[in-house]
């Protein structure tokens, strides 16, 4: 694995210890951030399935000014304080091992706000599903007025929502909008933002 470009470009950082954590592909990381690349400037960016620290420190070498890594798993929060000090991003960096809602509920508590929020959570879950419905019910708090959130699943996910006839759940948020969907291979990118 390795930063893709900015100031860290070609920087390698460490992969997964578990089976667990499944990082952004290189090629699926490069359209993401081609995608996205005017909001990532100056940015507030919550990876808030964390796994390697990828999707945070590629934002950071891009030009965000900030990234809050989160993630439960202990043997994630060891891979990310690695690929931290492989990167030299500790000034730019604050690391999280929190439940991904008590990560959420922290951030309303401390009256932050993001620009950019990466969800790659594990994808055969809702867990991703569960934290959009979270942020929307919670207009004008976690995410940034102009703000994108970024949710990466794969197709057997939507196909498996698309059998059950609950794949408009995907849609279906309140205060959310998905403004973009995209397809690489396997992975399903898609994007949403404040509806207006």
């Amino acid at each position: 694995m390795r930063i893709i470009a900015g100031k860290f470009k070609a920087k390698k950082i460490n992969g997964p210890k578990t089976k667990d954590t499944r990082p952004t592909l290189d090629r699926v990381k490069e359209a993401l951030f081609s995608i996205i690349d005017k909001k990532i400037q100056d940015a507030r960016v919550l990876d808030l399935f964390s796994g390697t620290g990828n999707l945070g420190l590629e934002s950071i070498s891009r030009g965000a000014k900030f990234a809050l890594l989160n993630d439960s798993k202990p043997a994630s929060i060891s891979t990310i304080i690695q690929n931290v000090k492989l990167t030299c991003a500790s000034l730019y960096v604050k690391i999280s091992k929190k439940d991904y809602i008590k990560c959420l509920n922290q951030i309303i508590k401390d009256n932050e706000t993001f620009d950019v929020i990466f969800l790659d959570p594990p994808y055969d879950s809702n867990l991703g599903i569960n934290s959009l419905k979270f942020i929307s019910d919670n207009k004008n708090k976690v995410l940034s007025k102009d703000g994108i959130i970024i949710y990466e699943t794969d197709k057997n996910f939507i196909l498996k929502l698309k059998k059950k006839a609950t794949e408009t759940v995907l849609d279906d948020f309140e205060n959310l909008e998905c403004y973009d969907k995209r397809h690489y291979g396997n992975v399903v990118l898609r994007l949403y933002r404040w509806r207006e």
